[in-house]
C-alpha cells in the first residue's frame, strides 16, 4: 500500500430508479493509525460529498439504497483511483449489489466505515473492515 493513502467518502443513493454512487476524497498525508478511525478530515468529507447529494435532490427524490451502510467513508491506495475504484464503482451501479460491493472495497481498502448519526449524539464511525 502507498504511504499516503486516499480517503474517499462515498454514497449510495438511487434517484429516479437509477442507482448512483457520488464520490468525494482526498489525499491523507500519512496512512490512519491501524486502530484509528477518518476523524475530522472524513467529517470534513462527508459534509463535501453530503452538500453535493442535497444539491443533487433538486433533480428529483432521492433514497439510500443500503441503509447503514449508505454512506461510507473507505481509505485505498492512490493507485486504485485509476482502476479499481471506478471498476467497482461500475459493477455496483450495473448489479446493485451491497454485499460485493462491500467485499471488493474491504479487499481493496485498509479501513472502511460506515457514518451514522443518533438522536442528540456526535456523527459516528463503524468500522467495517
Amino acid at each position: 500500500m502507498a504511504d499516503a493513502p486516499y480517503l474517499i467518502a462515498l454514497a449510495l443513493l438511487e434517484q429516479h430508479g437509477e442507482r448512483a454512487m457520488p464520490l468525494q476524497g482526498k489525499s491523507l498525508r500519512e496512512p490512519l493509525p491501524a486502530d484509528g478511525d477518518p476523524g475530522e478530515v472524513g467529517h470534513q468529507q462527508a459534509l463535501a460529498l453530503l452538500m453535493r447529494v442535497w444539491q443533487r435532490s433538486d433533480a428529483g427524490a432521492l433514497s439510500r439504497v443500503a441503509g447503514e451502510h449508505s454512506l461510507l467513508l473507505v481509505t485505498v491506495p492512490i493507485e486504485a483511483l485509476q482502476e479499481d475504484l471506478p471498476a467497482i464503482k461500475a459493477r455496483w451501479l450495473n448489479s446493485g449489489d451491497q454485499a460485493a460491493l462491500l467485499t471488493e472495497l474491504k479487499a481493496l481498502a485498509s479501513g472502511v466505515w460506515s457514518l451514522t448519526l443518533q438522536p442528540r449524539q456526535p456523527l459516528a464511525y463503524t468500522r467495517l473492515a
